[in-house]
């Protein structure tokens, strides 16, 4: 092993991480930021009593496992018995605990076959795997947990639609997370009327949650994400390296550039072993593409909990034009909160 005197930055920009089905399939667990989460260790609000009422109705969804009825379809604001439908659909803003939920679910269900994925997660799965035999790994498991349910693809809302279809007549409960209302997933992105179809199928299977709240890492920090000057950076960038830390240097047009090549289920193998990642140059960008590849990034990067140094204009101002007022503003605002908690941590 090098010592730390002759240890160097790593570049982000030169990984290239490749994944088997296999391997996604094996990594579809809570990450470690929830590997503890449980419903006891979840602090709800006071100020938000839909907070501590979703803990207790999650605690009797994880008590009273059994065959979900056949039939129906994945999302219902009627005000039922958390059983009467296979699935649980927890809606609210970023920040306020929906996957600190999700993950303490996946601990209480029984196993010891149950899945927890981004939604971007599950659709690389099946990309690599291809349908079928996605569908035949996934069948007979006791729950299957989707965090950040997106509907920004329609062919992803359709096949998506018939896969947890599936998996529901078979037995499997589900569990997912997202900002959005379930009868407004796709809006702004595309023509969403087209595809309603779709989306009222795959939202009859869920009894909706609504848990209210504030971001709870905005309750500790204020202003901007933290930014260095070049100089200042490229002595914590030094620091951090010669503490023995593997910390990871790349200029932010470099990685911007680098994430256009890798899948973004693939971005936790970007910096799987690294400490510390740094980012030098930041600056905004008016590219939805880039800007959407950079929260798939910065999600898996708050799910480790990795901190960020960076230069150049704060993290938070990088989202330009008008992207916090299109259909992607809550993503938006959730990556400005979690890249603030992550230069924080610097």
């Amino acid at each position: 092993m090098a010592s730390s005197s002759t240890r160097s930055p790593v570049s982000l920009a030169e990984r290239s991480p490749q994944f088997s089905g296999t391997e996604l399939a094996q990594g579809l667990a809570p990450p470690r930021q929830f590997a503890e989460a449980s419903f006891e260790n979840y602090r709800p609000d006071a100020e938000y009593p839909s907070q501590a009422e979703a803990v207790e109705i999650l605690r009797t969804f994880a008590g009273s496992w059994s065959a979900p009825a056949r039939g129906g379809g994945l999302f219902s604001r009627k005000k039922k018995t958390p059983d009467t439908r296979p699935g649980i659909y927890l809606d609210g803003g970023f920040g306020v605990g929906k996957t600190h939920l999700l993950a303490a679910l996946w601990h209480a269900a029984p196993g010891p076959r149950k899945y927890f994925g981004t939604f971007i997660e599950y659709t690389a799965l099946v990309g690599a795997l291809g349908y079928a035999k996605t569908v035949e790994l996934l069948t007979g498991s006791t729950l299957l947990c989707i965090d950040e349910f997106e509907l920004d693809d329609p062919g992803d809302t359709m096949m998506m639609t018939r896969l947890l279809t599936e998996l529901v007549s078979t037995g499997t409960r589900l569990a997912a997370t997202s900002n959005t209302p379930p009868n407004a997933l796709g809006e702004g992105r595309f023509a969403a009327a087209d595809f309603l179809r779709e989306i009222h199928a795959l939202s009859g299977n869920f009894d909706t949650l609504r848990i209210d709240g504030t971001d709870y890492r905005r309750r500790t920090l204020e202003g901007h994400a933290t930014t260095r000057d070049e100089a200042d950076y490229a002595a914590r960038i030094e620091q951090a390296t010669a503490a023995g830390e593997t910390v990871s240097d790349d200029a932010f047009d470099a990685l911007i550039a680098h994430l256009a090549t890798v899948h973004p289920s693939r971005y936790i193998g970007l910096i799987e072993g690294i400490d510390r990642i740094g980012l030098s140059h930041v600056h905004s960008t008016e590219s939805q593409a880039e800007a959407l590849r950079l929260v798939a990034f910065i999600d898996r990067v708050y799910d480790a909990q990795i901190p960020i140094v960076a230069s150049g204009v704060p993290l938070d101002e990088v989202f330009g034009g008008d992207m916090l007022s299109g259909g992607y503003r809550k993503k938006y605002l959730r990556s400005m909160s979690r890249m603030m908690a992550l230069t924080a941590a610097d």
